[in-house]
């Protein structure tokens, strides 16, 4: 009680102390509210990829940029640059007019200055344009000596780059999320290439595990092999185990790797997403047996004159399911991020506003808040990992069962989904009946997933 009467004395007192200054900055709200945009938080922005670290106010590390071009004669030709900067600087690339690259087009500034006879009448201070000297990223328009020059201002970073002459063709440079992509990866194999050199030399087979890290990584790695591969894919999990685990602590890594301080969430980034639910296509197509491609193309004790209707939905089912796991992957990760910054940027949003005193009384609920949806965070990165290679062992599991046809009586009243389903977990099923005592989490996690 005491507590709840200190913090409401304390609130108070903040908004008795934010009276004054509110008084100052209606003064001057003309000058602040241009300020005030300068130092919006754009959250959608610092969640994107970029070609650039990000260690503000420090300032930002660029990446190399790689593009295969063809010039204008129709020419193949590989252009490589350690930064943007440099790129732009060569003179062989100017700053995107439509700011397509990173959705310049809030971040860029159009100038247009409309110039006759070969003579530009007006030149623009802020863009930079020394007289006498044509700017680098300039474009003359118009018919028999009219012209118009377009100077573009902003952050080659922000607005996109592209080429003086010529068009790219394929752009491999480097982004924040390609570099954490790397770096996960680069950290599995620093981790269990010497923990299978352990055990090779029979540390945790013939012996117990040695060392903190190589228990921490055993419990996991049997955590997936008992609660998801087994209950999902039965006699055939082994197969599958090397997929699963590597798409199981990619995933893990690179959500919690995007947690870090100036660190970037690659699994917020549909593309790469998307390449791993290809993955897990890519496995189930070639699991699947003559009875998986059977029921998609004539499913059986279906009506003649219902198969044209059943065939293109189930057909379309072969591809709803990884986009499922893209779209659910990517849109998690990134909605967490996007409340923390937005949770953040309330404390400027309201400081710029309301005053400081306004914008340190708003941090009293801010940071609680903020702290509460990290901690989230870092559950949500391992369940993430979890529902993504618990679905994948699923849909590779239902694909490489094999089902048996018996007659319905045999089989109850159960529907040809729900058989294929049990005939995948086999380890939980038995003469067409679950044994409760015989679920084990995983278990309960894929029935309540395929339903």
């Amino acid at each position: 009680m005491r507590t709840l009467q200190a913090l409401l004395l304390s609130f108070v007192a903040l908004a008795v102390l934010a009276m004054p200054v509110l008084a100052q900055e209606a003064e001057h709200a003309g000058t602040d509210a241009e300020h005030a945009e300068e130092e919006e938080l754009d959250a959608l922005h610092h969640s994107a990829d970029g070609f650039y670290l990000d260690f503000e106010p420090m300032g930002k590390v660029e990446l190399p940029r790689i593009f295969l071009v063809r010039n204008a004669e129709g020419g193949l030709g590989l252009d490589v640059f350690g930064s943007t900067t440099g790129a732009v600087a060569s003179g062989r690339y100017v700053l995107d007019p439509e700011g397509e690259a990173h959705g310049g087009g809030d971040h860029a500034t159009e100038t247009h200055v409309a110039a006759e006879e070969g003579e530009i009448e007006h030149a623009d201070e802020e863009a930079g344009v020394v007289p006498g000297e044509e700017p680098m990223d300039a474009e003359l328009h118009g018919p028999e000596g009219s012209a118009e020059l377009e100077l573009i201002e902003g952050d080659p970073l922000e607005v996109g780059i592209v080429p003086a002459a010529g068009e790219i063709v394929a752009d491999f440079s480097f982004t924040r999320h390609t570099i954490f992509m790397l770096l996960a990866a680069l950290l599995l194999l620093a981790i269990f290439l010497p923990i299978g050199a352990k055990y090779r030399a029979g540390v945790g087979r013939t012996s117990a595990p040695r060392g903190r890290l190589q228990n921490a990584m055993e419990a996991m790695v049997i955590y997936v092999r008992e609660e998801i591969a087994k209950p999902t894919m039965g006699d055939k999990y082994a197969k599958y185990m090397p997929y699963l685990l590597s798409a199981f602590f990619f995933i893990l890594f690179g959500n919690l790797l995007g947690l870090l301080p100036y660190g970037a969430t690659m699994t917020s980034n549909i593309a790469v997403t998307a390449v791993l639910a290809g993955f897990t296509f890519v496995v189930t197509q070639f699991a699947g047996t003559k009875d998986y491609w059977g029921h998609i193309f004539n499913p059986p004790g279906v009506p003649l004159l219902v198969k044209p209707i059943m065939v293109p939905i189930e057909f379309l089912g072969i591809f709803t399911k990884p986009f499922a796991l893209a779209i659910r992957l990517f849109a998690n990760m990134t909605a967490g991020h996007l409340v923390i910054l937005s949770l953040i940027g309330l404390i400027f949003a309201f400081g710029a506003l309301f005053g400081p005193a306004v914008g340190y009384g708003t941090s009293i609920a801010a940071v609680p808040m903020t702290l509460f949806v990290y901690l989230l965070e870092i559950l949500i990165a391992f369940i993430q990992a979890y529902v993504f290679t618990i679905l994948s062992a699923l849909f590779i599991g239902m694909a490489a069962a094999e089902h048996e046809h018996h007659g319905h009586e045999e089989h109850g009243d159960q529907t040809h989904h729900e058989q294929a389903v049990q005939a995948s977990s086999p380890l939980v099923a038995g003469n067409g009946v679950y044994h409760e005592e015989e679920k084990t989490v995983g278990t309960e996690a894929a029935m309540a997933f395929s339903s």
